[in-house]
């Protein structure tokens, strides 16, 4: 790929096209090296390094680069002389033996994606998917704040909402009306259901889906919490 193109993957539709996207960093290189071992397929990526970075060991080809070209793929102001383009990855639909689903409706907040990406892979065991219209979680400031968990949670896009029913016997939710998050039925489901950060998830959509609310207790002095706080928490009592 020519650098003209890689860092055209700064952006959603050209990651689209060539089917790739950008890691920097060495922290995050070094997670998807680790990768590898569950993945075969990320092998396909290529690093870029500065001279700084020459003697990197990898097992993918490498490319030493100016600091000037360097500067010019990386998507941070201090580049750290250390780029991977990788490959996107499908995972497919059939679930390991235990493993819950957390489904996310029209998320936005690149952080927030991340946050809950780093979650899903410290506990183990989950399954993250996406709806359409959700944020890009090839998106740098994604893969940043995941730091590195994007390579290690199974992660299914584009699921529609209305498809859950089908996948699925069992949909809890969070409601301000619901059942304590400490109830015995909590962990008895098979997907997690959050909504946009904003907006939710259509009440309607909600019955068809006849999901089960839960309540996350709080003070009541303000009205909701952050999405990744909110599935943090919940996370943490399904593995507690």
């Amino acid at each position: 790929m020519k650098l003209d193109d890689i860092k055209k993957l700064q952006q959603k539709k050209y990651r689209a096209e060539f089917g790739h996207f950008l890691v920097e960093g060495e922290h995050l290189v070094l997670e998807l090296q680790n990768a590898v071992q569950h993945q075969p397929a990320l092998l396909n990526s290529r690093l870029y390094v500065t001279e700084a970075c020459a003697q990197w060991a990898s097992p993918f080809p490498v490319q030493v680069v100016s600091d000037k070209q360097m500067a010019q793929i990386s998507d941070t102001k201090t580049p750290q002389g250390i780029v991977a383009v990788v490959p996107t990855f499908d995972v497919p639909q059939e679930h390991t033996e235990g493993e819950k689903t957390v489904y996310l409706h029209e998320v936005q907040d690149p952080g927030n994606l991340g946050t809950i990406l780093r979650t899903l892979a410290w506990f183990g065991g989950f399954r993250l998917l996406l709806s359409p219209n959700s944020v890009d979680p090839y998106n740098p400031k994604v893969v940043r704040s995941s730091m590195g968990a994007i390579f290690h949670v199974p992660m299914e896009l584009d699921v529609p909402l209305d498809a859950l029913s089908q996948r699925f016997s069992s949909i809890a939710c969070l409601d301000m009306q619901g059942q304590a998050l400490t109830s015995a039925t909590f962990g008895t489901h098979d997907c997690y259901l959050f909504g946009n950060e904003a907006r939710g998830v259509p009440k309607a959509a909600l019955a068809d889906l006849q999901a089960t609310p839960y309540t996350i207790a709080g003070s009541g002095l303000i009205e909701s919490l952050n999405l990744a706080t909110a599935v943090n928490l919940c996370v943490y009592e399904l593995k507690r």
